[in-house]
């Protein structure tokens, strides 16, 4: 495993608050360049809160220090984390009628590199990531997620990671409610934007997505805590024992 000492990604005694409950509890991680690493844990944990709070979900109070790359973006806005190289994949994309997905994202990469795109430029490398990911060029002029399908969405997502290029990208439940084939071709954009210069964190309920996208490390969460961390056996454990055998750590804070 890469050293520490200078890590992608790393958050220390983080606590996010949804109105006065707290519902991540001090949580610490440290993501290294070229790693995977899986959040798994029963619903209501705290996963999805966690993702969003570090990204900066302006209806959470976040306490706690973020770095990425050395740089302190503790105190970043949500898009100024996004022009630093910070992703977040949604697990409930939002429509925007009247927006199609080619304007969004020649927006996005543009906003992200601080000139325009040319459009020959764009198109060509937009028409490659839709291939991809096996999409049909006509997606493209659709409006973003837009009477989309939970499969189109979550492709939508994968296409947008693929062409923004962060730096450290976090996925939350990116597999739900996706068949075995749309999963696949999930699985194999994550792969592919997983470079040894990126950190990805995966934000799940279950072992299948981790069939296909191997972590390098897997952590439980329960109780707005990481209870457990170890490698990608630790996920096989928790498809075949749930997560009953990890309450007394969850309940004791461990």
């Amino acid at each position: 495993m890469p050293s520490t000492a200078n890590p992608l990604f790393s958050c220390s005694d983080v606590h996010i608050w949804i109105a006065d409950k707290e519902v991540v509890k001090g949580v610490d991680l440290v993501v290294n360049a070229g790693e995977i690493h899986a959040i798994m844990g029963p619903n209501g944990s705290g996963k999805s809160t966690l993702a969003n709070g570090l990204m900066g979900h302006p209806a959470y109070t976040v306490e706690g220090r973020l770095t990425l790359v050395g740089k302190d973006i503790s105190a970043l806005s949500p898009d100024e984390k996004a022009r630093h190289g910070v992703f977040l994949g949604f697990q409930y994309p939002v429509a925007v009628p009247g927006v199609t997905v080619a304007s969004f994202l020649r927006a996005a990469v543009s906003a992200l590199r601080g000139a325009d795109v040319p459009i020959k430029e764009f198109r060509k490398e937009l028409l490659a990531r839709m291939a991809d990911l096996e999409m049909d060029t006509g997606f493209a002029g659709r409006y973003l997620n837009d009477g989309f399908s939970g499969g189109e969405k979550k492709r939508l997502e994968i296409l947008q990671l693929l062409m923004l290029k962060p730096r450290f990208a976090m996925l939350d439940e990116t597999d739900s409610g996706l068949d075995i084939d749309a999963l696949r071709i999930v699985a194999t954009g994550i792969n592919k934007a997983a470079t040894a210069d990126t950190g990805v964190l995966l934000v799940t309920h279950y072992q299948r997505l981790l069939n296909y996208v191997k972590p390098d490390v897997v952590h439980v969460f329960m109780n707005g805590r990481v209870v457990r961390s170890g490698g990608p056996e630790l996920a096989i454990e928790l498809d075949e024992r749930g997560y009953d055998w990890l309450e007394p750590a969850a309940a004791g804070g461990a």
